[in-house]
């Protein structure tokens, strides 16, 4: 059977927004997620909120700050990838961002985690924005910490995960009070070109023939020129709309949820693409960016990471550092670990809840560990 646009993308959508995927499923099992940290923690835990007066919107989330008084510390936020999520990060039981600011609060790093813009307890309306929007955001974020007067004003930090560091790039290269930057398996290409090299290396780790993977890679093109070459909401929801259509009955019965028809399936579907971080995330190119970005970079992916690609991202990234001059950066590739930086088998998305393990002990010490040595070098950033 012919293989439509819409069962490629049932699958291609998952790596966008993986999170929404999990929380869908997440009822399903009950996991063993022995990294979540439990109490009593040895450092101060506060709710806060911070407002986003660009967006008019009020951000919710949770500041972890070292117990220790003899200095100002540094900080941190933590930027989350595609699809909205709560401050933990979370997706089948694994809370990432806990793991991650439990690790460096006990580092002597504070840090900052929040709901994204309409999740959890943050106001606003996430469908309705793009990456773009969600940096301011972050830039928000980042005039909270530097107001808190135990926090060094001079040594804030940035942590994204996959669109999150394409997120945090955006940031960095806009604000000299961003002193450092850490981006998780980021993009360094447009998302367009991410997408068609995300699909053909699924389908050849599949086992698919070549022609079956040109077949793929042409349906993933057209659909994306469709997305980029609409005239508005309007004219992309007539054409999306059609074009399912046109392809309905060969859509695999397995690509659709349990009690939902066909037609309803097409319709979530072109209502999820029609939204504006789709066709912001398919034209975003992350490298005239990424040349700006003048303070401290360390850049981490893993070598099974199969959504975005070590060998397509990395190289991609590093030249555009060293194109804008950027001269303190390390990129690594860090070995057995996928997308959401588990130690795993294969990379493969259907493997992440089943690993126990939630954020590899390798890439949190890889973290902390620059992030210590950038502080104590007592970096800021200069125009």
């Amino acid at each position: 059977m012919r293989k439509t646009w819409l069962s490629i993308l049932a699958v291609a959508l998952v790596t966008i927004a993986v999170s929404s995927y999990f929380l869908l499923q997440r009822q399903a099992i009950s996991p063993n997620r022995p990294q979540e940290p439990k109490g009593p923690f040895p450092y101060k835990i506060e709710d806060v909120s911070f407002r986003n007066s660009t967006a008019n919107i009020t951000l919710s989330g949770t500041l972890t700050v070292p117990s220790s008084v003899n200095r100002k510390k540094p900080a941190v936020i933590l930027i989350s990838g595609s699809g909205p999520q709560n401050r933990d990060g979370e997706w089948f039981g694994h809370k990432p961002f806990l793991v991650i600011a439990d690790h460096l609060t006990r580092q002597g790093i504070a840090v900052l985690r929040f709901d994204d813009r309409g999740f959890g307890k943050s106001t606003g309306d996430f469908h309705l924005g793009t990456s773009l929007d969600f940096s301011t955001d972050v830039e928000s974020a980042v005039q909270f910490l530097k107001a808190r007067q135990e926090l060094d004003s001079c040594k804030i930090g940035l942590i994204g995960h996959s669109d999150g560091a394409m997120v945090a790039s955006m940031v960095a290269a806009r604000s000299s009070d961003v002193s450092f930057m850490v981006m998780l398996a980021g993009p360094g290409i447009s998302g367009s070109e991410l997408m068609v090299k995300r699909q053909v290396a699924w389908e050849r780790m599949a086992g698919k023939s070549e022609s079956e993977i040109q077949r793929s890679k042409e349906y993933i093109e057209t659909l994306i020129s469709i997305i980029v070459t609409a005239e508005n909401e309007n004219d992309l929801h007539s054409r999306l709309t059609k074009f399912g259509n046109e392809n309905k009955e060969q859509i695999p019965a397995d690509q659709i949820p349990p009690n939902m028809t066909k037609d309803e399936f097409i319709s979530r579907q072109v209502a999820m693409l029609t939204s504006p971080w789709f066709k912001y995330f398919f034209t975003y190119d992350p490298r005239p960016t990424l040349e700006k970005v003048k303070c401290p970079v360390l850049v981490l992916n893993g070598d099974k990471d199969v959504q975005a690609i070590a060998a397509d991202n990395l190289p991609a990234i590093k030249s555009a550092l060293i194109t804008g001059g950027n001269e303190d950066f390390s990129i690594k590739e860090l070995q057995g670990l996928n997308h959401m930086f588990q130690e795993c088998t294969t990379g493969m998305i259907v493997e992440y809840p089943k690993i126990e393990q939630t954020f590899s002990p390798l890439a949190l010490n890889e973290i902390s560990h620059w992030i210590i040595q950038k502080v104590n070098d007592d970096i800021r950033t200069k125009d």
